[in-house]
């Protein structure tokens, strides 16, 4: 009987870089569908920070822990090769919860068919987590108006790239905070940003203050880290800050305190984290709303390939370094 690979989850993070040693790659007969059932051979599987989180043993956060010795948890893109399913044919191509698995069997709930013409880097870089959650965060918590100014950290990256691009579509300024200057480069030139800070060369301060003259309306958080002190002292009264990934800290045994929240009240600012798994629900209304912003040609993206389903070991590390060059992809 021929076989197919999965990656299991054998240790946590002990703050030392991601690889094999935290995972066990195993073989398995190929499985069947049974009634009621789909098997998708996977072909595009999507790496995104929120996994380094889902590694961690913290049993109080949005969604349990991956439990140790079970396959690896993310999302990601492929064929259903056989179907038993009312819903689903064989060729139809789908996304959903996946996992670091070559095959998966599953009852189709949670797995949505990707439109005809849409192929997997788009769907995946755009129609996937990192466009709803560039989506909800921004639209549903950040609730832009023309004329105001957003910040986002991880402007380079698949999600805050898109929160800027919706952003300036709506007629925000969008300054946007990176780790280099090619990211800098990319962001001002090819996506529209009103100005770039390189987190790790600029005068933060100075930076800020020169690019945002009229303080900040809408903070989109990815990172953490030092610039967030800084564009928490500009933001204006009834400002709302977005929080949704802290990268620079998941991995961080002591974690630098909070600012004073004083200002929270003497400026009436609304700070609010989110996780997608909260609005799951909610999928075909984001969709609605961001689709425009896609057809209308608004929306860039550029996507990152790594091949084979054993280089997620060692690719999650990306995100620490910042070496990813756009949306996180394991091509299978």
């Amino acid at each position: 009987m021929s076989q197919y690979t999965e990656i299991l989850l054998t240790k946590r993070p002990d703050g030392n870089p991601i690889g094999p040693h935290m995972f066990e790659v195993v073989k398995k007969d190929m499985p069947q569908a049974g009634p009621g059932e789909i098997l998708i051979k996977q072909t595009h599987m999507s790496l995104d920070p929120a996994m380094l989180g889902w590694m961690n043993p913290d049993k109080e956060s949005y969604i349990p822990p991956v439990e140790l010795g079970t396959v690896m948890r993310s999302s990601g893109l492929g064929e259903v090769v056989e179907s038993n399913h009312p819903d689903f044919a064989v060729g139809d191509t789908v996304m959903g919860m996946t996992g670091w698995a070559e095959y998966i069997v599953s009852n189709g709930q949670g797995f949505n068919k990707v439109q005809t013409g849409v192929d997997a880097e788009t769907a995946l870089s755009i129609f996937a987590l990192p466009g709803l959650t560039a989506t909800q965060g921004l639209k549903k918590i950040g609730e832009p108006k023309a004329g105001e100014t957003l910040v986002v950290t991880g402007a380079a990256g698949s999600v805050g790239s898109i929160v800027g691009q919706i952003a300036k579509a709506d007629g925000l300024r969008v300054i946007g905070v990176v780790g280099d200057d090619e990211k800098a480069q990319w962001i001002t030139e090819e996506l529209g940003f009103d100005g770039a800070i390189n987190y790790k060369t600029d005068d933060l301060a100075a930076k800020l203050e020169e690019l945002t003259p009229n303080g900040v309306d809408v903070y989109f958080e990815n990172t953490g880290g030092p610039i967030q002190a800084e564009v928490f002292k500009r933001l204006n009264a009834h400002a709302r800050a977005v929080v949704c990934g802290m990268i620079a800290d998941y991995t961080n045994p002591t974690p630098p305190p909070g600012p004073n929240w004083i200002p929270l009240i003497k400026k009436r600012i609304r700070v609010q984290g989110f996780a997608m798994p909260d609005h799951f629900k909610d999928v075909p209304e984001l969709l609605g709303i961001l689709t425009p912003y896609v057809m209308q040609g608004k929306i860039k993206y550029r996507s990152h390939i790594l091949e084979g389903l054993e280089s997620a070991m060692t690719g999650l590390n990306l995100f620490f370094t910042g070496g990813n060059k756009g949306k996180l992809i394991v091509k299978l």
